[in-house]
């Protein structure tokens, strides 16, 4: 018998890494595969309630879907995605599934990363990236520092700096979005109670 060996591609492996970690989520972020094991229930909470409040802002009439763990095809690498904790995006996000149950970016308004053990990707690395896909509004609430960043309207692949947010505020979410809403910064940090 002959064996035949050949190179396996990052999305291949990324696909295995997967397989053998359920619950984990595999992100592609330029060209490195990153695995973040499953949320804490904050992390969950902080989804679930900023997902109702979008929800009940208007996002449906607002021709909008409010989605949870959605893949983000991304333009800094031949197999790169992403998969933000929350984003919302266009009604017709069907039309632009690119592959592997990825979206082009151009269809998200807003994504919400809330940091996990691996909080430097959502804090550095995505914030590139996301600018870099032209991403609109990026709201991450960053638990290990105790604060919610919110970056919005990229230029030139870049953020400007982020407008920061404290405990006891609320953090205004951009028109850009199509929903007019502020989300508490305790909510974002801590989840739902």
């Amino acid at each position: 018998m002959v064996v035949i060996e050949r190179e396996v591609t990052i999305g291949e492996a990324a696909d295995r890494v997967s397989s053998w970690l359920p619950g984990h989520r595999v992100e592609i972020l330029r060209g490195s595969i990153i695995v973040t094991p499953p949320p804490d229930e904050p992390h969950q909470g902080t989804v679930f309630e900023v997902g109702h409040q979008i929800r009940c802002a208007g996002a449906k009439e607002a021709g909008l879907k409010v989605r949870p763990g959605i893949g983000l095809w991304l333009p800094t690498g031949p197999a790169d995605y992403a998969i933000p904790d929350l984003s919302v995006v266009e009604a017709d996000i069907a039309d632009a599934l690119v592959q592997k149950n990825c979206y082009a970016p151009h269809v998200f308004r807003m994504v919400l990363e809330v940091t996990s053990g691996n909080w430097a990707d959502d804090t550095a690395n995505k914030v590139e990236i996301y600018a870099e896909a032209g991403i609109p509004v990026y709201l991450v609430a960053d638990r290990r520092h105790d604060e919610v960043l919110l970056y919005r309207d990229p230029a030139d692949g870049k953020y400007p700096d982020p407008a920061r947010y404290q405990r006891g505020q609320s953090v205004p979410v951009p028109e850009s979005v199509g929903v007019s809403l502020e989300l508490s910064v305790d909510t974002l940090l801590d989840g739902d109670g």
